[in-house]
């Protein structure tokens, strides 16, 4: 399983209220959340953002509340995958159980800026920057963390 996209980064720090601001959580339409993702500190993601492209950010990536709605508005956008040093734990938790795959890689975070175009594969954890010639090492997904993403999230992954 692959990904590659045009790079969006972000800082340290981006807590749930700023991936989908809370005057939105009256819906959980995915459609409708991704309309708003990022709009807080980012106006033009909705409208910059490709299926594919990947979402880049530093330290405590998803910090905040638990709402499952910020995971569901970044993978409704587009975003094929979140990269970042470190993620809050129920964010991470929250993007596997509804298939967003997230990667830690603190040199990658770093290194990564926008604008780059990426590719993930997921199977060996290798990251490319293609842009700069660059890889980077995250760790694989284990074997039922693959199984969730590729059905599509937990519950898919349980029907099954």
């Amino acid at each position: 399983m692959k990904a590659f996209g045009k790079v969006h980064k972000y800082g340290d720090n981006v807590d749930t209220d700023v991936i989908i601001p809370a005057r939105y959580l009256n819906s959980a339409d995915p459609k409708e959340l991704a309309q708003h993702c990022m709009e807080d500190i980012d106006k033009d993601f909705v409208n910059n953002v490709k299926e594919g492209d990947i979402m880049v950010a530093v330290q405590n990536f998803g910090c905040g509340s638990s709402r499952e709605h910020a995971p569901l508005s970044i993978k409704a956008s587009g975003i094929s995958c979140v990269i970042a040093s470190t993620f809050a734990r129920i964010f991470y938790r929250n993007a596997i159980n509804i298939g967003l795959p997230i990667l830690e890689c603190a040199e990658a975070a770093e290194n990564i800026d926008s604008g780059d175009e990426v590719e993930v594969d997921f199977d060996t954890g290798v990251i490319t920057n293609k842009t700069k010639n660059h890889t980077y090492k995250a760790q694989p997904f284990p074997e039922f963390m693959k199984d969730i993403i590729n059905a599509g999230g937990l519950l898919k992954s349980l029907k099954k």
